[in-house]
């Protein structure tokens, strides 16, 4: 089973660290589809396992496309030259055609080499030699997407990292700014926190919306919102600004908006048996911060079961829509209103 991204994100800084100490494994397997953590490590190896003198004769970086296994294997059993160790890097190693004969070399690897066999969106077969090698004699880092709905607690675990807070609306901005894409949310927060005062240690919805460029106004997140507070004008108002966007996808629009519902009815399957549940049960179902715990509380009384299944009815024909599906020429603009104003009149 696939490790969750908050034990991906330990063992990762968890190499770093190793590395930093000058502490390293004889084979690093890096993959998966989210290439943050998989450059995240090799970037930690790359800058501290030789030094910069060092490097000369006792670093090789090489790419998939234009090396053979033969290749690689001949460099890994050089000694180092004047150094302790030597490193060996394939970046892009999906694109070797021979990728599992490495495991012959990873069976008896060198101490003194390091040698980091970094996949960017793909992974080695698990069923295979060279994965089983690997992860026999040194470490796999298996690094997935994060999912939609977890993004916000990724970012707030990455903040904490940088030892600041985030509040929960801020994450979820966030969030719907960046998608899943964690280097762009990497990006954003290193761009912001060069723009923040001095001391700063929680970072609010304001500061992401000065410092990031976008609108906490006219976004999913306050769509979702007002349609949980039945605020028909001011959620068809943005819905209209957000279908009109350059970047709107009519089927990203949609998943959010069904994740959010789909909360609701859980929510409301739970009142039905536990009429006042406790705070660790509300969190267990929904999988949101406390903070919007009054908003679901309100949307629950806005949307009982009946009508939530309604809406995800709803969801589910817009989707197709928004797929191309019998739509005319309705434009995405006027699909967002329309889906909008439905669920209002729900």
């Amino acid at each position: 089973m696939a490790k969750g991204f908050t034990e991906t994100d330990s063992l990762c800084r968890e190499i770093v660290n190793d590395a930093r100490r000058g502490i390293f494994k004889p084979v690093y397997l890096l993959m998966g589809e989210e290439p943050y953590y998989v450059d995240m490590v090799c970037d930690a190896i790359l800058e501290h396992c030789l030094d910069e003198s060092e490097r000369d004769f006792n670093q090789t970086v090489c790419y998939g496309a234009d090396v053979t296994a033969d290749a690689v294997i001949t460099a890994a059993r050089r000694y180092p030259m004047f150094a302790e160790r030597q490193l060996v890097v394939v970046k892009e190693a999906q694109m070797m055609k021979t990728l599992e004969e490495l495991a012959v070399y990873c069976q008896k690897p060198l101490e003194s080499t390091v040698l980091v066999v970094a996949m960017r969106g793909a992974s080695a077969d698990k069923r295979k030699s060279f994965y089983k090698t690997v992860s026999k004699m040194g470490v796999v880092v298996d690094s997935q997407a994060v999912k939609d709905y977890d993004m916000p607690k990724w970012i707030s675990m990455f903040y904490q990292t940088k030892g600041l807070r985030i509040a929960p609306d801020a994450a979820v901005l966030m969030a719907e700014h960046a998608g899943s894409d964690l280097n762009k949310i990497a990006i954003e927060t290193e761009k912001m926190l060069k723009n923040l005062p001095e001391g700063t240690v929680e970072v609010s919805a304001s500061d992401i919306e000065k410092n990031v460029g976008i609108s906490r106004q006219f976004s999913i997140f306050e769509l979702t919102k007002e349609l949980s507070m039945k605020n028909s004008a001011k959620a068809l108002r943005i819905a209209a600004y957000i279908g009109s966007a350059a970047k709107f996808a009519m089927p990203m629009a949609v998943s959010a908006l069904f994740t959010h519902f789909y909360r609701i009815l859980k929510y409301g399957a739970l009142l039905m048996t536990t009429p006042r549940p406790a705070n660790d049960q509300k969190a267990k179902v929904l999988g949101v911060n406390p903070y919007f715990f009054s908003e679901y509380d309100t949307a629950v009384r806005n949307y009982p079961l009946k009508k939530c299944m309604a809406v995800i009815a709803l969801l589910k024909e817009y989707d197709y829509k928004g797929k191309g599906g019998d739509v005319g020429e309705a434009t995405p603009a006027e699909l967002m209103v329309e889906l909008t104003a439905k669920i209002l009149n729900i």
